[in-house]
């Protein structure tokens, strides 16, 4: 029997993430062949330590990599670089001819990587489809689906939209969200590991990890608020001066907007920031899962501090509308971007303290259900709209 090839592609510390237990079983299973290419934050220098970790630290072998991001974190280099990647990943497609490429949520590089697989008849696997969220993401996810021949969403209600959405119910499989594999098989209570890598990475000085006496903030921008960016930043900078924990601070992505919210850093750092915060420019699963579970609060507008935080039950302060719309469980309380609102939402979520698990994206055990999947579904890349 020919091995089916399946190929991720990683190009953010969250593809990673999510991608480990799903690379880990692929190789596990003699029916399948995997495939690696990164490219994107992976393989910038900027964006922390990524490609050290996949090629390094895992031995995974990387068949491709792919530079596809033109810099400047501006909303025509966000354009231009999805244009180049479509080009790129053609290529890579055209040379590795996998059976199944894996595209992984709503980043606006995995559309293109979507087009680039359809245009040349290879089936599309989708993780994460037909969730609802803010910014440019909310299109390019459903855009996505349209997109895919195998639906893999991690919740029910997604799976629910996607049916919605004219996709054939035989092609969508309701399997959980993939980074709970890897934060379900951790110790969460050695919080060590970050410890050393406060000393080893990340910038500022070094601050005492307690459980529960710490926050985490991590806010990426908002393409559709681009130009108001600086100006959020700076209400969240003046809440963590008003709270004034030690909190570790986890930089943005590379989305259109990223220049502002550095600019909005930098300044702080170099002007007033105070001795009890950490700066990391990204943080591996394995060091920020214990992160979060002990943190009294996570606050930004990461997707974590809405899925992975709900399967910890850390509390969450989520700031502004990167994600509107998004299932939520009750660990969540959403602010304004406001400083007031901020710190008051901070405050009672630290009060309110650890919240119950809610498995609403995924039990941990998401990864061979898709592999098994992958390994057994039928493909068909002739779409049909079922209304």
């Amino acid at each position: 029997m020919k091995k089916r090839k399946i190929c991720i592609v990683l190009t953010t510390r969250g593809n990673y993430a999510k991608m480990k237990s799903v690379i880990n079983e692929i190789q596990k299973n003699p029916n399948l062949e995997l495939q690696v290419i990164i490219g994107g934050m992976v393989v910038l220098e900027k964006y922390g330590r990524l490609l050290k970790t996949i090629k390094e630290e895992t031995k995974i072998v990387v068949d491709r990599t792919i530079n596809f991001v033109i810099e400047g974190e501006s909303l025509a280099t966000m354009a231009k670089s999805s244009g180049l990647a479509v080009s790129e990943f053609s290529t890579a497609f055209e040379d590795l001819k996998p059976d199944i490429v894996i595209v992984i949520a709503d980043r606006f590089e995995c559309l293109p990587i979507a087009l680039a697989a359809a245009y040349m008849n290879i089936a599309v696997a989708h993780v994460e489809g037909g969730e609802v969220s803010g910014s440019i993401d909310e299109s390019i996810r459903h855009a996505i689906t349209k997109l895919s021949h195998i639906h893999l969403p991690a919740s029910i209600d997604a799976a629910t939209r996607i049916e919605k959405m004219g996709e054939d119910p035989n092609s969508i499989f309701h399997v959980g969200g993939t980074s709970m594999d890897v934060i379900r098989e951790l110790d969460l209570d050695n919080l060590s590991p970050v410890r050393q890598y406060q000393n080893e990475y990340g910038m500022g000085p070094i601050i005492e990890i307690l459980p529960k006496k710490y926050l985490i903030l991590i806010q990426h921008p908002v393409t559709t608020e681009y130009d108001a960016n600086l100006t959020n930043m700076n209400e969240t900078i003046e809440a963590i001066k008003l709270l004034s924990m030690p909190t570790i601070w986890v930089m943005p992505n590379m989305d259109a907007g990223a220049n502002n919210i550095n600019k909005a850093v930098r300044r702080f750092r170099e002007a007033d920031a105070p001795e009890n915060i950490h700066f990391f420019k990204s943080l591996p699963i394995e060091v920020y899962s214990p992160l979060l579970r002990n943190a009294a609060c996570i606050l930004g507008n990461s997707s974590s501090g809405i899925r992975e935080s709900a399967f910890l039950g850390t509390p969450t302060v989520n700031i502004g509308t990167r994600q509107n719309g998004r299932e939520r469980s009750k660990n969540v309380k959403d602010v304004n971007y406001s400083k007031n609102e901020i710190v008051a939402a901070v405050k009672s979520q630290i009060n309110h303290g650890s919240y119950e698990p809610d498995f609403i994206f995924g039990d941990g055990y998401a990864a061979k259900k898709i592999v098994d999947i992958l390994s057994n579904c039928s493909i068909s890349i002739q779409k049909t709209i079922t209304y």
